[in-house]
């Protein structure tokens, strides 16, 4: 990857982060305005389950394309095992509460618990991945497409249930566009990445 590649990934990762802790519910009052991290909670309450778990992917998303970034650097640095403890660390974002695993079906938090186990298996072990270059190019833009549609789908389709439940239109919070924009950057890059890795 290029000085500038490397860049322009920094900064669409730094977009999903900085989303993810932004708004993304614009409700009417302070009490209603939700940010990415907290939507997922606050909709069990209006009974929406299942699929709820996709407000949770964008720290998955992003810890595992951190993880994966680090791959093809030298375990000897530092900073490779540094930026492997910022990637697990920003998974558990998606840790479920202790009362949801005590009081709620498996459900609604097995499976998070079981993608931070994979991005903590991804940032210790990922280094082996280095030998497939198109493999792991191919996983980031796989990841960054997913992290960037899904929440935002799941979001467009649960904003007219929410603007009836509260009785006014809710609009789209700065969080979902920079979450949403920062995954395609990551796409872009990785999509850049994969056509490099395949040059003779």
């Amino acid at each position: 990857m290029t000085w500038r590649a490397q860049q322009w990934m920094m900064v669409g990762l730094t977009a999903v982060f900085i989303g993810y802790l932004s708004v993304w519910l614009p409700g009417p009052a302070a009490g209603l305005q939700f940010l990415g991290f907290e939507l997922g909670e606050w909709i069990k309450f209006l009974g929406v389950r299942g699929s709820r778990n996709l407000f949770y992917l964008p720290p998955i998303t992003l810890g595992l394309l951190l993880a994966l970034w680090t791959v093809h650097w030298s375990p000897r640095r530092w900073q490779t095992w540094a930026l492997r403890a910022v990637a697990v660390a920003v998974s558990l974002l998606a840790f479920p509460a202790v009362e949801a695993i005590l009081g709620e079906p498996r459900s609604e938090w097995l499976l998070r618990l079981l993608l931070i186990v994979l991005v903590a298996g991804v940032a210790l072990f990922g280094g082996a991945l280095g030998r497939w270059p198109l493999l792991v190019a191919g996983l980031m833009i796989a990841l960054s497409l997913a992290g960037a549609v899904l929440p935002t789908w799941r979001y467009a389709t649960l904003r007219p249930f929410v603007s009836d439940v509260i009785g006014v239109p809710i609009g789209i919070g700065l969080g979902v566009w920079l979450s949403g924009v920062g995954h395609l950057l990551v796409t872009a890059v990785a999509i850049y990445t994969f056509r490099l890795s395949r040059s003779p």
